[in-house]
C-alpha cells in the first residue's frame, strides 16, 4: 500500500501525525505482544506495538534494535504510569485466605512463594533509555507519566498516546499534551486504562464512548474495543475514528506470544465468555472467565492493589498451565474474540485495511 491508498482514508490525521499508511494500530499486550509481531504490522505501514512494562532497559534497547532491524517503519513502545503503593501485612494476609483453598488444590505452599518481577510505571531511568532509542511513538496506559518526562520525550519529536475510557480523561490527557487519544470501550481485551474513573460499573461501550470522545477533543481519537474486522472499523470510522487498534483480533496470528492452551482457548471462543476481572493484577482487565474468575470473582474486594496481586497469583497460573488446565490461567481477551482468525500479521492487517476501504463511501 502506498499514497495512493493513503488518499483514501476519508480521515488521513492520525496517517500523517505517525507517518502511516494504514490507520491500524497493533495493540501493545504485555505478554502476549512479541517484537516479530510488531514488525510484521508496521512493515505493512500500519503501526506495531511492544508492551514493555515488563522489560528491563536492555530488554528495551535490544527490542528496539530487532525493531528496525531491516526495516524503516515507525513503531510503538507502551508503558505504564501506575503508583506503586505496597500493600500492607494485612492486606497480604487476607488476599492470601482468599487464594489458600485454591493453593491447596494444586498441592502448592503459599507460604514459600517468591517474590515476582512486577509492573513498573515510567520512570526517569526508562525515559533515559526511550531517548536513547527513540521510537516515533510511545503510548502510555493509566494516564501519563510526570510532565517533565513528557516534555523529554516531546522534544525529540516523539508523539504521544494514551488511552482514555472517558470524556473526563480524553480531556485531561489532550490538555497534558497527548498527540492522539485511544478511546477505549469497555468491550476491549485487558486491563481498563482508567487513571481518573474508578468505577467499572459506569464504563462505557465504544460506540456511546467514541462520538463524545472526538466531539470533545481537537486531537486525533484511535478507536478500541470489540473491533475484529472491517465492519467495526467502518464503524469506527462512522463514528468520528481517526484510526482502530485492536488486540484480541492479533492473539492468534502466529507471531503473538500465546501458549498453546491459550491459543486453544481463544479458538474455542464461541463456546465462552468473557469478563472485567482483577484478580490476576489488582486492576480491572478483561478476559475470558475461567474456574478462577467463577469461584473468587470476577472482581473481589481482597485483592490486593495493582501490581502487587500478581506475586500470589503467579504460581497459581504457572501449575494451571503445567496441568494443562486453563483453571487459574490468565487469557485476556476482548468481547470480539470470537471473530479472531488464525492468519498471519501481516496478511491479516493488509486484508483488514482493503476491505474496510471497499466499505467505507
Amino acid at each position: 500500500m502506498g499514497d495512493n491508498t493513503k488518499m483514501r482514508w476519508p480521515d488521513r490525521r492520525l496517517l500523517d501525525l505517525l507517518n502511516l499508511e494504514i490507520p491500524i494500530i497493533q495493540a501493545p499486550m504485555a505478554g502476549a505482544d512479541s517484537v516479530a509481531l510488531a514488525r510484521c504490522v508496521s512493515s505493512t505501514g500500519a503501526l506495531g506495538s511492544l508492551a514493555c512494562p515488563l522489560l528491563d532497559a536492555d530488554d528495551i534497547r535490544e527490542a528496539a534494535r530487532k525493531l528496525r532491524h531491516e526495516i524503516d517503519r515507525p513503531f510503538n513502545l507502551n508503558f505504564f504510569c501506575h503508583a506503586m503503593e505496597p500493600p500492607d501485612a494485612a492486606a497480604i494476609a487476607k488476599w492470601k485466605q482468599v487464594l489458600k483453598p485454591h493453593y491447596e488444590r494444586l498441592g502448592l505452599d503459599i507460604e514459600s512463594v517468591a517474590e515476582s518481577r512486577l509492573r513498573l510505571p515510567f520512570n526517569e531511568e526508562i525515559c533515559d533509555v526511550v531517548e536513547e532509542v527513540r521510537p516515533a511513538v510511545v503510548s502510555f496506559h493509566f494516564g501519563l507519566p510526570e510532565a517533565n518526562l513528557v516534555d523529554r520525550l516531546k522534544r525529540l519529536g516523539i508523539k504521544i498516546l494514551s488511552t482514555a475510557t472517558s470524556v473526563r480523561e480524553a480531556k485531561w490527557l489532550e490538555a497534558r499534551g497527548c498527540d492522539a487519544i485511544i478511546a477505549q470501550g469497555v468491550e476491549a481485551g485487558g486491563h481498563r486504562g482508567m487513571f481518573l474513573e474508578t468505577d467499572i460499573g459506569s464504563q462505557t461501550g465504544l460506540f456511546a464512548l467514541l462520538p463524545q470522545v472526538r466531539d470533545a477533543v481537537s486531537v486525533p481519537v484511535i478507536a478500541t474495543g470489540g473491533i475484529a474486522d472491517a465492519r467495526g472499523v467502518v464503524a469506527a470510522f462512522a463514528l468520528g475514528a481517526s484510526g482502530v487498534q485492536l488486540g484480541t483480533a492479533y492473539l492468534l496470528c502466529p507471531e503473538a506470544n500465546v501458549s498453546p492452551l491459550f491459543r486453544s482457548a481463544l479458538e474455542r471462543a464461541a463456546e465462552k465468555e468473557t469478563a472485567l476481572t482483577n484478580l490476576f493484577s489488582g486492576r480491572p482487565a478483561r478476559g475470558i472467565v475461567n474456574r478462577f474468575l467463577r469461584e473468587v470473582g470476577p472482581m473481589s474486594d481482597a485483592v490486593p492493589a495493582f501490581p502487587y496481586a500478581a506475586t500470589l497469583v503467579a504460581p497459581l497460573r504457572t501449575a494451571s498451565e503445567r496441568a494443562g488446565s486453563e483453571d487459574y490461567l490468565q487469557m485476556w481477551a476482548g468481547q470480539a474474540v470470537g471473530l479472531a482468525k488464525s492468519i498471519p500479521a501481516g496478511e491479516f492487517t493488509r486484508k483488514l485495511a482493503a476491505e474496510a476501504l471497499s466499505r467505507l463511501p
